[in-house]
């Protein structure tokens, strides 16, 4: 099916994917899917209604799928992986509604990623929910397994280009993530955090930070 109708270019290559790709996808109403677009295990796979997958976009969803929730875009390039051969018992990626997952991020979701309504990530952006063992100098990590704990952001946050969010971290309602931090512990509710690793720099209060900049809003 991807062979036949991944190519097709325009509005029309929409269309017709839009219709032909119900047969090995979960779709609610419509969605979205761009040329190139790579599906593995693609039976388990969800779409929400007016969900949206760009050109490029590859998603690997066994063993307990993906996710996409309606009005949600998966931007240009980037990756959603839930590959699991040390049968993890958590693997899967949720991603609820209206959010925006920007061009190059990578998701790995061997220990479960689920991000929340309204969550944009910038370009570049690392989830990745697992980790290696390294403990033993006296043997090659490669043998001293993995842990994967999950992943859990919650709605309305904005993590910027570059961030890489590390192996359990919960990132709560509201937060912001700084352009190129790396997030290695719990983000609290309605904060700003930044550097490597991590820290709180300023608390979300409704002061207004713009400094006279001009504010568009949609």
């Amino acid at each position: 099916m991807q062979t036949l109708c991944g190519w097709i270019p325009t509005v029309i290559g929409i269309g017709v994917r839009a219709l032909a790709y119900r047969a090995i996808l979960r779709m609610e109403g419509r969605a979205a899917i761009e040329r190139g677009v790579r599906l593995r295990f693609a039976n388990r796979i969800r779409l929400g209604s007016g969900a949206y997958l760009d050109e490029g976009v590859y998603i690997h969803a066994c063993p307990q799928g993906v996710q996409i929730g309606s009005g949600s875009l998966i931007m240009y390039g980037s990756v959603l992986h839930t590959y699991n051969f040390r049968d993890l018992p958590h693997a899967h990626i949720r991603i609820g509604r209206d959010s925006l997952i920007g061009e190059h991020n990578v998701i790995r979701g061997q220990g479960g990623v689920t991000i929340g309504d309204r969550v944009y990530t910038s370009p570049l952006v690392q989830i990745m929910a697992v980790n290696h063992v390294f403990d033993d100098p006296a043997r090659s990590f490669v043998g001293q397994g993995l842990t994967a704990e999950g992943i859990v952001i919650e709605d309305d946050v904005w993590i910027g280009s570059g961030a890489v969010i590390t192996d359990g971290v919960r990132i709560a309602r509201g937060a912001v993530v700084a352009a190129g931090a790396v997030v290695t512990r719990d983000v609290p509710p309605h904060t700003l955090v930044g550097g490597v690793p991590a820290r709180v720099l300023r608390q979300i209060d409704g002061v207004d930070h713009t400094d006279g900049k001009t504010v568009f809003l949609s």
